[in-house]
């Protein structure tokens, strides 16, 4: 497969995952699925939107990118007919290296908040009742939040589909950086000025 169709697979694949951690980062502002009574009803890390900002944002501008190599048709400079399509593909090690941090943060923070719990109700006040991710070998402390409803399970599920899907994004920006090394150096083998080129 050319380097600009691997390229392309990568930004497809990219898009939707980039959709469901920003809707995962927007479901986690309603604890329990149901609206929080008050700001600080809201487990911290929620704010820092890994999924809105990490892997969502960030992570759509590497996919674009990577959506157009394939049609790149930017030949011709300095008298080198494939120095366009290089020069397309060492742009997108960069975007690939956003797209690393943006999910790499996500990534960062969807792990510490399982590990520092949900923050609910525990004996009539909002808190942190659980500590170094105890809670997760421990169902039976989970009863230390009195609400709202289903917090534990809603807070563990959606932190963790953002954590694997942030480790996805990485790999598979990780990916991108090692074709668009390939890229550049070697050009893509069905170059637009290649084939036309010999004609």
């Amino acid at each position: 497969m050319c380097s600009g169709g691997f390229a392309k697979c990568l930004g497809i694949t990219l898009i939707p995952l980039a959709i469901l951690c920003i809707l995962c980062n927007i479901l986690l502002f309603f604890p329990g699925g149901l609206p929080a009574d008050k700001k600080d009803h809201i487990t911290d890390e929620v704010f820092y939107c890994g999924g809105i900002l990490g892997s969502g944002v960030l992570m759509i501008f590497p996919a674009l990118v990577f959506l157009g190599l394939k049609n790149n048709d930017c030949c011709g400079c300095c008298g080198n007919e494939s120095c366009g399509k290089r020069f397309a593909m060492f742009t997108s090690i960069i975007f690939a290296g956003v797209g690393l941090v943006g999910a790499g943060y996500s990534c960062i923070v969807s792990a510490v908040a399982i590990n520092h719990g949900p923050k609910c109700e525990s004996n009539s006040t909002f808190t942190f009742p659980f500590e170094n991710g105890n809670y997760l070998s421990d169902h039976g402390l989970w009863a230390k939040c009195e609400g709202p409803d289903r917090i534990v399970p809603w807070h563990l599920t959606l932190f963790s589909l953002l954590l694997i899907m942030g480790l996805v994004q990485v790999l598979l920006c990780a990916f991108q950086v090692i074709n668009g090394l390939i890229g550049t150096i070697c050009g893509d083998c069905c170059g637009c000025c290649g084939g036309e080129g010999a004609v």
